[in-house]
């Protein structure tokens, strides 16, 4: 029995030969890896118009075909750019698993000293979400959307979420974030029908041209339930006076905003005990988020 590379190699040769036998009328296009590119995928960008993503982990692996099968009918809907799929591609030469081409878009990620002060921004992140919690495709029905897209519960993240805290301990103050956590466990559930979230939204998923917000990436996450998972964007990205006018544009409840703050503490503690040893970057991200979430 053939067993799957958990973490294939992925270099320009393989994903030349995958781009040039599947997608013949690209083949001639030159392809330039992206670097850093993150911990899901490795991106190549394919001439001046297209990027090629490739799963770096089995968990990535059923994004290509959700984001091709869903963002189309998204995109028109919501007020910044969003990636557009043209294609998945099949696993072959060793590689194991299906892959994506989508239209280029063009921004830098955007950075708290950027964007973290801008009102502006945070009312332009709040137009987002409300048009995504509005989007009513015909075929997403909530009882039928599938496992894929089934948001869960903060408290599937409590065991996980404790470790972590102790772990931590000698960094931020435990006492703080085991009240957090508490509460934000213990805040009335969402009880309105489901509504779509991006479910990753931080500032390493939104991108920006000449100043401004231009576009939301990376919809791995996409799916439909409670959208408290998404405020983490106003701990990742925003000072007080911004968070304050994105909640007040999105009209946030007490209860969301506080589940809000314990996804932002989850899964910042998450990526802390994770990376920050290795790499000083999310290091200096993830202790801002939990900061931030610890202040409210």
């Amino acid at each position: 029995m053939s067993t799957v590379d958990a973490h294939p190699s992925i270099d320009e040769a393989l994903v030349r030969r995958l781009v040039d036998t599947q997608f013949a009328q690209w083949a001639e296009l030159p392809l330039k890896r992206l670097d850093p590119a993150g911990s899901d995928h490795v991106i190549y960008r394919l001439g001046e118009e297209l990027s090629v993503r490739l799963p770096r982990h089995v968990g990535a692996t059923g994004q290509a075909r959700k984001e091709l099968h869903w963002l189309p009918r998204l995109a028109p809907h919501v007020p910044l750019a969003i990636p557009v799929p043209v294609g998945v591609g099949d696993p072959d030469f060793g590689y194991p698993w299906p892959w994506a081409v989508s239209r280029w878009l063009d921004g830098e990620v955007v950075t708290v000293d950027a964007l973290g002060d801008s009102a502006a921004a945070a009312v332009e992140l709040a137009h987002f979400l409300a048009a995504l919690h509005r989007f009513e495709p015909e075929d997403a029905l909530p009882q039928n959307i599938g496992d894929d897209l089934t948001g869960r519960p903060l408290s599937d993240r409590d065991r996980a979420t404790r470790l972590a805290i102790a772990e931590v301990g000698g960094v931020f103050d435990t006492t703080a974030m085991t009240e957090l956590w508490n509460a934000a466990l213990d805040a009335p559930a969402w009880d309105r029908s489901p509504v779509w979230f991006h479910g990753d939204f931080h500032t390493g998923n939104l991108l920006m041209s000449h100043g401004r917000l231009s576009a939301v990436i990376d919809f791995g996450g996409l799916g439909m339930g409670d959208p408290a998972c998404d405020l983490m964007i106003a701990f990742t990205l925003m000072s007080a006076d911004s968070r304050a006018a994105f909640r007040d544009e999105l009209g946030v409840d007490d209860a969301t905003w506080m589940r809000g703050r314990g996804w932002a503490l989850a899964t910042g503690l998450n990526a802390y005990t994770h990376y920050a040893a290795v790499d000083p970057r999310v290091a200096a991200q993830t202790t801002r988020q939990i900061t931030q979430a610890l202040i409210g």
